[in-house]
């Protein structure tokens, strides 16, 4: 399966740490829903990204942007990623499937050092418009290079003002 902007994203569902069920499907966002996918508890980078991301959801708020981030943890490593990370007001997802994960063309990786998982998904952000369509895709093969959070804000407020169509699509 290809996922290309302008198209369904593909089915997205994963386990929360209230114990609640998050589904794309059911995301009601304003102007968009974006989903962070983090490495996991086992990466610095993601702690930094994540605070960082923390920082600025009221700005993603204020743009009717809804935020989630998820990983291929368990609950208890996604749970231990919240509490040392800082992490209050993130929704924060756990237990994506691997398979899901390729569904999303993201780049899964063996571990290679002591703490990670045998498996687990590298960095994706994705923007899904309120009809379900991909809007906007970036994903990474290692923990950097990631969209810079001020970035992606300035570029809603573009996409939001000039009622942009999705690139990408040809």
């Amino acid at each position: 399966m290809t996922i290309k902007t302008r198209q369904p994203a593909p089915p997205l569902e994963v386990k929360l740490l209230d114990g609640s069920t998050w589904r794309l499907i059911d995301a009601k966002p304003a102007a968009f829903e974006m989903i962070v996918v983090y490495r996991g508890l086992h990466c610095p980078i993601c702690k930094t990204y994540l605070g960082d991301l923390e920082a600025k959801l009221p700005e993603f708020t204020k743009r009717g942007v809804d935020v989630i981030a998820i990983s291929t943890d368990s609950r208890d490593r996604a749970e231990s990623a919240k509490a040392e990370w800082g992490l209050n007001n993130l929704q924060i997802g756990h237990g994506l499937a691997i398979d899901t994960a390729r569904d999303w063309e993201l780049f899964i990786s063996t571990a290679i050092r002591d703490g990670e998982p045998p498996l687990f998904s590298e960095p994706g952000l994705f923007l899904v418009k309120p009809d379900g369509t991909l809007f906007f895709a970036s994903r990474g093969s290692a923990p950097w290079g990631r969209p810079p959070l001020d970035q992606m804000l300035r570029g809603i407020d573009v996409a939001v003002e000039r009622k942009m169509p999705a690139r990408g699509e040809a």
